[in-house]
């Protein structure tokens, strides 16, 4: 076995259980051994459980052993993010009132994952309660960059992204509300993908309602993430606006070569400042110099679009729509006992304790506004490109990025609208590792398809990711553990 056996796409892990080439507690110790080179650096698996995970793949092994049905992520290492309960894990959310907490009960795309076989071998870092796009708490500390440990990972599932990148599991979940799976996989080259709400239920929970937050895949290949979406979806009677299905069509882009005509005379909307914001210079050229002529080259046509009509409105709404769901989550708490959580999450409660009925109303009608705009754009194209983050991986001891292209930012939120100025609008979306900036920081490509969309956009990304392998790039931080395996 050698080093680079835990950057491999998790398909191809899978074949070489199949084949008996490795056991599932061999592939485990591979992991481990990873997580103990690579982890000191960068901080992205916390809350580890090493009997669990034992557990786990000697109960793989012994089901490929007797000729039992194996689940679809059978043997493979991964960890849960740590918003998620996971029976037998600490879950802390980040959060230090909740730091000795230990889950007895799974969320249900826990139990599928498990249900699925895989190996988890504990949780991956995130900010407190998931508010922020850089994942730093006071229970775990910061994630750093495994491309530059002097970056952020982006987040907040910053700890999932990064573990994937230095090859510490195989698969990995995560969340998106304001871009916290598109913006870490950004800045650490894997890919992220924002599902359909819907597609992947978010229960249990007590606001299972709410079309903003959603739960999606991460990982190293498209193939990979559009694995883990086929557990990771479907109905659950736990959730109210879950869809119909199994995951199957999924699964089946998962298994099947990537297919050229996905992208041949594929209309895209190019929006190179997502309607009109600040771009660091340095995201801009990458994309520009990398991304449109591989979609060109794939036969796709594509056209500039500032989309500045079609989401006009929509910051507004997002903010007051973001601000009420916090307010609700965590009013109680910050009215009561403010200290020690973290800025971000208390300044967006008390927003939303000041809304008024009017607020909502008014959010509603421009989210809905910017809706049927959008719609309409998708008559005439069938895709839409982006930046998926303003910046690059952004100095590790800043809390959130003050500046973008001489622009000062308001608060946390400005420099996240790349991605958060979608989430209001019900589509896929994802970030495709793209290149990298003059000074080696991935650069991420953000693709939009219209609601429902997903299987759609998974196959066209599949046909980029496969003319254009950047996730393959090494980070440097495996260069630090070279003689780990």
């Amino acid at each position: 076995m050698t080093d680079d056996i835990c950057r491999l796409p998790a398909r191809e892990l899978l074949r070489m259980l199949d084949a008996r080439e490795l056991s599932a507690t061999e592939l485990l110790d591979v992991h481990l051994a990873r997580i103990d080179a690579a982890n000191p650096t960068v901080n992205a698996i916390v809350g580890e459980d090493r009997d669990i995970a034992r557990a786990a793949a000697l109960a793989s092994d012994r089901r490929r052993a007797s000729g039992d049905a194996v689940g679809a992520l059978d043997g493979l290492p991964t960890a849960f993010k740590d918003l998620e309960e996971a029976t037998g894990f600490r879950t802390t959310w980040g959060a230090r009132r909740f730091a000795d907490h230990v889950s007895t009960t799974d969320s249900d795309v826990v139990g599928r994952i498990r249900a699925a076989g895989a190996v988890p071998v504990g949780k991956t870092n995130t900010p407190e309660f998931g508010t922020g796009s850089h994942t730093l708490n006071d229970v775990y500390g910061i994630t750093t960059n495994p491309y530059d440990a002097s970056r952020s990972a982006g987040g907040s599932s910053g700890g999932a992204a990064a573990a994937l990148a230095a090859g510490m599991v195989a698969v990995a979940d995560g969340s998106d509300f304001g871009g916290s799976l598109r913006n870490p996989a950004s800045f650490c080259n894997v890919v992220g993908f924002r599902p359909t709400p819907g597609i992947v239920p978010n229960s249990p929970g007590d606001d299972l309602w709410n079309t903003l937050p959603v739960k999606g895949p991460m990982a190293r290949t498209v193939r990979d993430a559009a694995l883990l979406l086929s557990v990771m979806a479907g109905a659950s009677p736990r959730s109210p606006i879950s869809h119909a299905g199994d995951g199957s069509e999924f699964a089946e882009i998962a298994a099947e070569a990537p297919d050229p005509r996905a992208v041949d005379g594929l209309r895209v909307a190019w929006s190179p400042t997502v309607g009109g914001l600040p771009i660091d210079p340095r995201v801009r050229r990458t994309l520009e110099g990398s991304a449109l002529p591989a979609l060109e080259a794939a036969g796709a046509t594509v056209v500039e679009r500032d989309l500045e009509w079609e989401l006009a409105g929509i910051d507004a709404a997002f903010r007051v729509l973001r601000a009420h769901r916090y307010a609700t989550a965590f009013g109680d708490v910050v009215q009561a006992d403010p200290d020690g959580l973290s800025p971000e999450l208390v300044a967006n409660t008390r927003w939303g304790l000041d809304l008024t009925a009017a607020d909502l109303a008014r959010a509603d009608a421009l989210r809905g506004q910017a809706f049927a705009r959008m719609t309409r754009l998708f008559d005439d194209v069938d895709l839409i490109a982006a930046p998926a983050a303003t910046v690059p991986p952004f100095p590790v001891e800043d809390r959130w990025v003050r500046e973008v292209a001489g622009e000062r930012q308001a608060d946390y939120l400005d420099w996240m609208r790349a991605a958060w100025r979608f989430t209001p609008l019900g589509g896929a979306s994802m970030s495709l590792p793209c290149a990298f900036a003059e000074d080696g920081l991935p650069v991420g490509l953000q693709l939009v398809a219209p609601p429902r969309a997903d299987a759609f956009l998974l196959r066209v990304a599949a046909v980029l990711e496969e003319q254009n392998p950047a996730w393959r790039a090494r980070p440097a931080a495996l260069d630090l553990t070279a003689g780990a395996s």
